[in-house]
């Protein structure tokens, strides 16, 4: 029998593939996560024309949907799955900085705050090779009850989830 330990880490482990290829929009936008731990989340935008407002210029919609979706799976990464596993974004957040021509983007996203049910997280976004700071955002989401098809991770030892609580 897996330890709760042991569970923790395999949800981690299925929400991490479920961001990069079962959520349609990160899907179709070509995201690929380089880092998903409980100290950042790191992902790559590959510059598509398809994603694009002007000619090398990623549409703002589009940037601030990489904002939500980072700094979310950056609370998914440390999340304690014993308090559920059905996550909404509750509020969102962006400033616009910048361009980056033609780059694809850097997005580094962190939890900022733990709740009971309520998290707060933040998201920088990059040019891929100039660095330069493109936008950031932060979101509040909320997770409560179970993902359609994922079963409770259930306390049942005092170590359970310590440390990501």
């Amino acid at each position: 029998m897996e330890t709760v330990d042991e569970q923790q880490e395999r949800r981690r482990r299925w929400f991490r593939e479920h961001w990069e290829r079962n959520v349609a929009f990160n899907a179709f936008a070509g995201l690929v996560i380089d880092q998903w731990d409980d100290m950042a989340v790191a992902m790559r935008l590959p510059y598509r024309k398809e994603l694009s407002a002007h000619d090398g210029i990623f549409h703002g919609g589009v940037v601030a949907a990489v904002i939500d979706t980072c700094a979310s799976g950056a609370v998914m990464a440390g999340h304690d799955f014993v308090k559920g596993s059905r996550l909404t974004t509750i509020s969102l957040s962006v400033q616009y900085f910048s361009v980056a021509p033609g780059e694809d983007l850097r997005a580094v996203g962190t939890c900022l705050r733990r709740g009971r049910s309520v998290h707060f997280a933040e998201a920088r976004i990059y040019g891929w090779e100039s660095g330069k700071l493109v936008a950031s955002g932060q979101v509040a989401v909320n997770i409560a009850g179970e993902r359609p098809g994922l079963e409770p991770i259930t306390a049942t030892d005092s170590s359970a989830g310590s440390r990501f609580r």
